[in-house]
């Protein structure tokens, strides 16, 4: 029995008058508690009990000792309180990462809605376009399409799946004209995003695979940037279908190649998160209100291509 257990059975013969109801009160048998009043006897190297068949009594020492134990069982007690009642609250700062184009056609959204059910949440939100390190970021989630750099102690949960489109404006398309299929790509300027590797965008065809290089045009890291060169007339791009919805909703980019799949095919959006089996309940909500979340029909298919 270690130290702090023996001050708590220490204390309850005091206030109980007995050991044998102490015993009784602690489950467990009289010579432990006998033990126990020796070994802290010997720790202080002092008596603390004035005992006999009939009767106990503190020495003047052992009422300093009982009055401090007491106190300290009481302030332990109030921690623990404490303690446990923060752990069951749903409260504290939850560190999000997240890639650009999510942040601008969806995050938000979540988030709000559910700070709506966890009001003492606040969110501490990072961004990034190619990778980023989960572990040295300390981040609690990382919403993510790209899992080959995903540590091995991460956990990832499919939310649904990203379909990238082929889009430009009408003012380009009435400058340059519109390709029939994937080999006229060849004679526009293409607007791609990149990870810093060299990248063609591959078309299935009657005839197999149409692989059509990124010769003039831009490559960003930045889904958003390539986003805004479209809007601005500068070229063809190749963009998740979440990030450009409204603007084909509105006409300000139009969706081109539709009869062809882009090589590669819909990539899973994810949820990464620490693998451990003690989640703070934020982490944990959070974890399982996004699930929820993609799981209703308007939300499951949001991130897929739109017609």
């Amino acid at each position: 029995m270690n130290h702090l257990q023996a001050m708590r059975v220490f204390t309850r013969v005091v206030e109980l008058g007995s050991f044998t109801m102490a015993a009784r009160h602690a489950g467990i048998s009289g010579a432990a508690v006998t033990r126990c009043v020796s070994m802290l006897e010997a720790h202080m190297n002092t008596r603390l009990l004035n005992r006999n068949t009939r009767s106990l009594s503190l020495t003047e020492i052992g009422k300093d000792y009982f009055k401090g134990c007491r106190s300290l069982i009481e302030q332990l007690e109030e921690l623990e309180s404490s303690v446990l009642q923060a752990s069951r609250e749903v409260r504290g700062t939850l560190r999000v990462a997240a890639p650009t184009g999510f942040v601008a056609s969806g995050l938000a959204g979540l988030l709000a809605g559910y700070r709506a059910v966890h009001p003492r949440v606040d969110f501490d939100v990072t961004t990034f376009d190619t990778r980023i390190d989960f572990v040295e970021g300390g981040f609690d989630v990382c919403f993510s399409e790209d899992l080959r750099s995903a540590s091995s102690t991460l956990v990832s949960r499919n939310l649904t799946v990203v379909e990238e489109i082929v889009v430009a404006s009408p003012t380009y398309l009435g400058r340059c004209g519109t390709p029939a299929d994937p080999p006229a790509l060849a004679r526009h300027c293409l607007l791609a995003t990149t990870d810093g590797a060299t990248r063609a965008w591959e078309f299935a065809v009657a005839s197999g695979v149409c692989r059509v290089g990124l010769g003039s045009g831009m490559t960003a890291t930045s889904g958003l940037l390539v986003r805004e060169a479209a809007l601005n007339h500068m070229g063809i791009a190749l963009l998740p279908a979440s990030l450009v919805t409204e603007d084909i909703r509105s006409g300000a980019l139009v969706r081109l190649l539709q009869r062809f799949e882009v090589k590669g095919g819909p990539r899973h959006f994810s949820l990464l998160y620490s693998g451990r089996s003690n989640l703070p309940r934020k982490v944990r909500t959070f974890i399982d209100y996004t699930v929820a979340h993609y799981r209703t029909p308007e939300n499951a298919v949001s991130l897929r291509a739109v017609a």
